[in-house]
């Protein structure tokens, strides 16, 4: 899975003893049942819970609007040492706007990433669509461990520029190769480095038990949760490991939870869905000519792909934009359709002779490059830590050739963003099997696009056989990744009646796609956010990264 971007800046290392803490447990109070991780999580829920988090004004370093407010949640680094080193991870939150008799309680949501801040979500009340649910609703984000100021984590000198001379090869040399695979080695290193002992404690599971300690926090007694794309995987292991919690849960655009996929054959399967989203939006772009210019076939967009690939290895736009640059522009549009009209306008223009538009496009804020290593150091942690990964170069290379053959356009590049995975350190967690029996859990939702190539849709189809009492609304014939409060009613009204009023509709339903975006004039320029509603994880602070 690609690694996201975070808008908010990095912070401190936030550790202390727990001893410090003012509500510890008194000496020989009985420890909960379980085992040690178990254990740890009810005591430090409890903490928690008699603590519950300070709200007031939010820092100047998250950059938020007076209307949210901010606090900090405790958790233990370790949770099999509850007594242990803490983290306070950042806590955002817009109170419902409704009156109080009608108040529901509090709305997590996580993004997705590895990676991401949810500090920004509780905006989205500014919205139409998402008017009723906060007034119903205290909306809380939250930046997860290792992300933000959430004991950040990073791997390298967020410092250093973007590589503008990579090539980004469809099909790379053997030099290219033994390239990449040195500097995989040296990101794993770094990481190793950089992380120290709290490196090996960012991975899902904890992710799932710090979510208990934010909802006692909140002075909740069940969870509220929704999660977008990688949030809807360690929600998913929240069910698994708290089903009594439960109150309602939203898995948006859900990813593969099958311990078999997670975590190298779930970026085959989406390498793979890329090339089918990338073809979508070269049709698009076709379909346009009148607007872009490039041709009324997808096969002669491609080809000026490919003519913009050839000129900007000679020489990279402004310096920095090369061949790896412009293939994760075109990328997010795979993503979310609503890009589609800036990203075809910013490569028509590259090749009518103006690379400005796509320079703004692949060029990072320097404030922001040191937010892009914290998304990809979590990323990295995360996933590498999560679940074994092959070891062996030569699986890497004999898995990622044959795809690439079918599918080049996004193959190696995500190979080469994941192959610190192949060379880390840490200990591996095993996958937990993600599986309820019927009536264990209360219904729950998932939202899926069936053409969305970030998470494939056939990982909505595993996460509803594995929860029974799951109802699954399917926006067919559309890609864009997280559909929750984006522009399809259809969509909305499923989540609205169900986060309200506790409705699901039958196990299987469909809404209609969205209306395709339109191109933009060309006075209006490539802005990206015209044509519609932003999606939520987008909203929320989540867009993926170049690397």
């Amino acid at each position: 899975m690609r690694a996201p971007l975070i808008l908010t800046a990095a912070g401190a290392l936030l550790l202390s003893p727990l001893t410090a803490l003012p509500h510890a447990p008194a000496a020989g109070a009985a420890a909960p049942p379980g085992g040690a991780e178990e254990r740890g999580v009810a005591l430090a829920a409890q903490r928690a819970a008699r603590t519950p988090i300070a709200f007031g004004r939010c820092p100047d370093e998250e950059g938020l609007p007076r209307s949210l407010e901010c606090g900090t949640v405790r958790v233990p680094l370790d949770y099999a040492r509850p007594d242990g080193a803490q983290i306070d991870l950042t806590v955002s939150r817009a109170q419902a706007s409704g009156p109080a008799g009608e108040r529901q309680g509090a709305l997590v949501f996580n993004p997705g990433g590895p990676g991401t801040s949810g500090m920004l979500f509780p905006l989205v009340g500014i919205f139409p669509e998402w008017k009723r649910l906060g007034s119903a609703y205290d909306l809380v984000g939250y930046a997860p461990r290792g992300v933000g100021r959430s004991a950040p984590l990073s791997c390298r000198d967020p410092r250093e520029n973007p590589d503008g001379t990579w090539q980004a090869p469809e099909h790379p040399t053997a030099e290219q190769k033994a390239e990449r695979i040195a500097e995989a080695e040296e990101y794993a290193r770094g990481c190793a480095e950089r992380g120290g002992k709290r490196l090996r404690h960012v991975h899902s599971l904890n992710n799932a038990r710090d979510l208990d300690v934010l909802r006692a926090g909140l002075g909740e007694r069940k969870l509220t949760f929704m999660g977008a794309s990688y949030g809807s995987y360690f929600g998913a292991l929240y069910a698994k490991l708290f089903p009594s919690h439960v109150r309602r849960m939203v898995f948006d655009s859900p990813v593969d939870p099958s311990p078999s996929r997670v975590w190298y054959r779930n970026n085959l399967a989406q390498s793979a869905a890329f090339e089918e989203r990338w073809a979508d939006f070269r049709r698009w772009i076709a379909s346009h000519d009148a607007a872009y210019g490039m041709g009324t076939d997808e096969a002669l967009v491609l080809a000026g792909y490919r003519r913009a690939r050839e000129k900007l290895a000679a020489e990279p736009a402004g310096g920095e934009v090369g061949p790896a640059q412009l293939q994760a522009v075109m990328l997010r549009a795979g993503y979310y359709e609503d890009y589609w009209p800036s990203h075809a306008g910013a490569l028509a223009a590259y090749l009518k002779g103006d690379p400005q538009p796509l320079v703004n496009l692949a060029t990072p804020l320097e404030e922001g490059r040191v937010g892009a290593e914290n998304a990809r150091a979590v990323y990295t942690a995360v996933e590498c830590n999560d679940a074994p990964w092959p070891t062996r170069w030569e699986t890497w290379d004999r898995d990622h050739t044959a795809l690439a053959r079918r599918a080049p356009f996004e193959t190696w590049e995500n190979a080469w963003l994941n192959l610190p995975c192949a060379y880390w350190k840490q200990p591996r967690q095993t996958p937990t099997d993600v599986r309820v029996g019927p009536g264990e859990l209360p219904p729950v939702l998932i939202l899926a696009g069936e053409r969305d190539a970030a998470t494939p849709y056939a990982g909505a189809l595993a996460l509803r056989r594995r929860l029974p009492d799951a109802s699954l609304v399917t926006e067919r014939g559309a890609g864009t990744h997280g559909l929750a409060g984006g522009p399809n009613a259809c969509v909305n009204r499923h989540l609205e009646a169900y986060l309200i009023e506790g409705k699901v509709p039958g196990r299987d339903t469909d809404c209609a796609a969205r209306p395709a975006p339109e191109p933009e004039s060309q006075e209006a320029g490539p802005s990206g956010d015209r044509g519609g509603r932003p999606p939520l994880p987008r909203v929320a602070g989540w867009a993926p990264a170049a690397r």
